[in-house]
């Protein structure tokens, strides 16, 4: 069971779930207010839990922690959200059975995919190791009218950052794995901020958690999430921006001081 171990003796409930993209989130923002944000969590212990909800993969994952440079998470939700697991002994360890509808979802796919987008002009494949999706990088030559190649391939497109495109399976995202891993995991939503600033992180905030849209944040997820009211507009970018919407959520009162 992946909760096996996870509550800590004498801590009822944790204070804060923060389940936080990585790259211009939780990576993001100016050092001073990184590092508050860090040494923040660090201090904190088991009064607040840290799940990593990215497009990076597993192996990314584990070279970032074994820097040091970041508190290490207690779970991740990777590749997209295809990927579900428990970060321990300093990798991630994904669990087989809340990924086995992703997997049923992807099976056979991958291949088809990679077929009926190698002529695409632009368009490349990411140089990382896929697990349950394909993703991919374009530039200028790239029309998305292109990747209509893929239908009846019952597959999700996602363009975001102005040039990736990541290709998963149907109804899988970050969003509905989150709440899959806090279902099994049996925390409680209303102390959950979800972080994130493209479009592949929106699927977080459709989730109805409480939200930190950082500051700088794409466009297009601005736009997308405007109306949706607990997705809170930071000003601050990165870790910053985490910092500002916890207190704007209400969710914990003993964070430090940023000027930045």
């Amino acid at each position: 069971m992946l909760d096996k171990g996870f509550s800590s003796p004498g801590v009822a409930e944790p204070k804060l779930v923060l389940a936080t993209d990585l790259d211009g989130t939780f990576l993001g923002g100016p050092v001073e207010a990184r590092a508050a944000l860090y040494d923040w969590l660090r201090a904190q212990g088991p009064q607040v839990r840290l799940i990593y909800v990215t497009g990076r993969d597993p192996a990314f994952i584990a070279d970032l922690a074994a820097s040091g440079d970041v508190p290490p998470p207690e779970f991740v939700i990777g590749d997209v959200g295809t990927t579900i697991g428990r970060f321990t002994g300093g990798r991630v360890e994904p669990d087989a059975r809340l990924e086995a509808p992703i997997r049923r979802a992807w099976a056979g796919k991958a291949e088809r995919v990679r077929t009926r987008l190698a002529g695409v002009r632009g368009l490349w494949p990411q140089p990382t190791p896929f697990r349950h999706r394909l993703s991919y990088q374009y530039d200028d030559r790239f029309q998305p009218e292109a990747l209509r190649a893929l239908e009846g391939l019952e597959v999700d497109i996602l363009i975001s950052h102005g040039c990736f495109v990541d290709i998963l399976p149907p109804g899988i995202s970050k969003g509905p794995s989150l709440l899959r891993l806090l279902t099994e995991l049996k925390l409680p939503r209303e102390r959950v901020l979800v972080a994130g600033d493209t479009l592949n992180d929106l699927s977080m905030f459709e989730t109805g958690l409480r939200g930190a849209v950082v500051g700088g944040a794409e466009v297009a997820l601005l736009k997308a999430t405007h109306a949706i009211p607990t997705a809170y507009h930071c000003t601050r970018p990165g870790a910053g921006g985490i910092l500002e919407a916890i207190v704007a959520h209400g969710l914990c009162a003993d964070l430090p001081e940023v000027s930045v």
